[in-house]
């Protein structure tokens, strides 16, 4: 905005002094006045102006007085306030400028010196507003770009996910069942003092990004045991087994190629440990307590509790009470003893997204007993 544009208000109990002004600066702004501090307050507040020239001595309400209460208001905080008095004391200097003030001008006015420094001031307020809507530019750039990023990994992820969907048919709609238990699950936690510092609304997020991968190292299970319709003999659960370590070298492989990334720390976790037990019998490492990262314990219930929901080639879909009943029966050996406390008490939860995102009649039969 060119300088003539601008508005500067002068405010001044003198008629005498204001017509000083007008003559002084009224050719080269938008000039209005106010001849007491109400008055001058209630023009800021209908319209802001790009500079104030306030006088300090008014009766009523001071220049003192007026300046804090525009240093007050966020709207008008940042307007720019030159003091104008015949007081030329430190005292009375060094008050407006504690107030908040930019300048401050004797009188009587010398006219150049007084349209320079307002000229001076008006040319660093349009300077800060250019820098504050440039940093507005920048930040909303920012928040694109980074909406952007989120979109890519999701895609990435849900694509990564459905790979491992498409070898295992008996899952269908199970990473986004299993997505809404884990939010669920660390949103409730959350309020629990020994996990507030721990569950942060980023770390949520990221946790239910990484979600759908947690059995993405099924791709590398050979197609006899991954869809073999029967129970599997002792090597092939180990084989089966391998799928977190099939599944963490894909994540590793990932990090070193984009470098250290939360959600990729996250989803490795969850991938390699969602199948370890609280009391130190799961697999891969026989991890056990707090050993186990809470993004692996949180993983291991929700997964569980859908497994015993939806149907399976050696099975029919648990009913939601029996399912609750196993997991329950689990705290302290399969499950961390606090998520299954969290878990009890907002299961209905988990049911309303097993619902919204049922595969069959069956299903949505069991989960209403």
């Amino acid at each position: 905005m060119e300088l003539s544009h601008c508005r500067v208000l002068a405010v001044d109990d003198t008629k005498l002094n204001l017509d000083i002004l007008v003559n002084s600066l009224g050719a080269d702004y938008e000039l209005a006045v106010a001849l007491d501090g109400v008055t001058a307050l209630k023009m800021v507040q209908a319209s802001p102006p790009d500079l104030i020239l306030l006088d300090i001595m008014m009766p009523g309400m001071n220049g003192y007085e007026v300046l804090a209460k525009l240093k007050s208001r966020p709207e008008t905080r940042a307007v720019p306030v030159i003091m104008i008095s015949a007081l030329s004391d430190l005292h009375t200097k060094s008050r407006g400028f504690q107030l908040g003030a930019v300048d401050y001008v004797s009188k009587p006015f010398e006219v150049e010196e007084l349209r320079a420094r307002v000229r001076t001031h008006l040319s660093l307020a349009q300077a800060h507003k250019d820098l504050r809507r440039h940093n507005e530019i920048l930040e909303e750039k920012v928040r694109e770009r980074t909406r952007e990023l989120i979109l890519t990994q999701q895609a990435t992820i849900e694509s990564m996910a459905a790979l491992a969907e498409y070898r295992d048919p008996e899952t269908g709609l199970h990473i986004h069942r299993v997505k809404g238990y884990v939010t669920l699950l660390a949103e409730e936690l959350r309020s629990l003092p020994n996990y507030a510092g721990l569950l942060s609304r980023d770390y949520i997020e990221i946790l239910a990004l990484s979600s759908p991968l947690h059995d993405i190292g099924k791709v590398g299970v050979p197609d006899q045991i991954l869809l073999k319709p029967g129970p599997l003999n002792a090597d092939e659960f180990r084989e089966m087994q391998r799928h977190t370590d099939y599944g963490r070298n894909a994540i590793l492989s990932v990090q070193k190629k984009l470098g250290s990334m939360p959600f990729l720390k996250i989803a490795e976790d969850i991938v390699y440990t969602h199948h370890e037990k609280w009391d130190g019998t799961g697999y891969p490492r026989g991890l056990a307590g707090t050993d186990i990262p809470l993004s692996g314990r949180i993983m291991a219930l929700a997964d569980v509790y859908d497994a015993l929901i939806s149907r399976r080639v050696y099975k029919a879909p648990f009913t939601h009470t029996r399912a609750m009943e196993i997991i329950i029966d689990g705290a302290g050996t399969h499950f961390d003893p606090d998520l299954v406390s969290v878990f009890g008490e907002f299961a209905p939860g988990f049911r309303q997204v097993a619902l919204f995102n049922s595969e069959s009649d069956e299903q949505r039969e069991a989960l209403m007993c």
